[in-house]
């Protein structure tokens, strides 16, 4: 089996309080770590990164999605894993996360939540309702693709770095997770989960607002069904 180089990438906005937590535990994981800093952060986030000796590039100020494409045109050889900075996943799956991609039995890994259980999709009405709209896009698409696929929304997956160019993504906010599962299936790409547990976050809120977004992320549903 060939060993292909692994990037860690976070995505961050105004995540000071864990990024330094974070970058530790990812390190022994992966070859080389990026930080995508939010062009509108206003915290020490980068700062902190870079005291660190790790590679920060700053996105568009478009949001996470426009931040994920910017490290996929970054990057230019072996695998991607993206891991998010609010410290909700947990960096020892990654081995497992990656090892399908190393052995060539899928093109991109998710982390599957519905798989390996999520503290942060319980707890109120409005988190039920995000596990039940995630829960209804991902019969969608296995509708439509003949798939069995059931987290396509978990920002915590791994893809091989040529493929994820191939893909040519278009997303600037959350939905870019679901809009890269309708591409690669399109495309013929393999998908794997592999189960790991979702943590809730120490600090802040999530950035996802079902009634905010949930018009986008049908949108982004709709496009990639032709």
């Amino acid at each position: 089996m060939n060993k292909h180089k692994v990037t860690i990438v976070i995505p961050t906005y105004n995540e000071e309080k864990m990024i330094k937590e974070v970058i530790e535990k990812v390190r022994p994981h992966g070859d080389h770590v990026l930080v995508v800093s939010a062009k509108k952060s206003t915290d020490r986030t980068a700062e902190i990164a870079k005291s660190m000796g790790v590679e920060v590039i700053v996105d568009n100020g478009k949001g996470k999605g426009e931040g994920m494409r910017c490290a996929i045109k970054h990057i230019q050889e072996g695998l991607i894993v993206f891991i998010d900075a609010d410290g909700s996943h947990i960096p020892k799956d990654i081995p497992s996360i990656v090892a399908p991609l190393q052995a060539d039995e899928a093109d991109m890994v998710i982390a599957s939540r519905f798989m390996g259980g999520s503290e942060e999709l319980h707890g109120d009405f409005d988190k039920f309702l995000r596990m039940f709209f995630s829960m209804g896009i991902a019969q969608i698409i296995n509708w439509r693709f003949n798939q069995k696929i059931q987290d396509t929304q978990n920002g915590f997956r791994a893809i091989k770095t040529d493929v994820a160019k191939r893909l040519k993504l278009e997303s600037n906010i959350f939905d870019i997770e679901t809009e890269m599962c309708m591409r690669c299936f399109k495309n013929k790409y393999r998908i794997l989960e592999v189960p790991s547990r979702e943590l809730s976050r120490r600090y802040g809120e999530s950035g996802i607002s079902l009634w905010g977004m949930g018009y986008i992320y049908a949108w982004r549903v709709f496009k990639n069904l032709f």
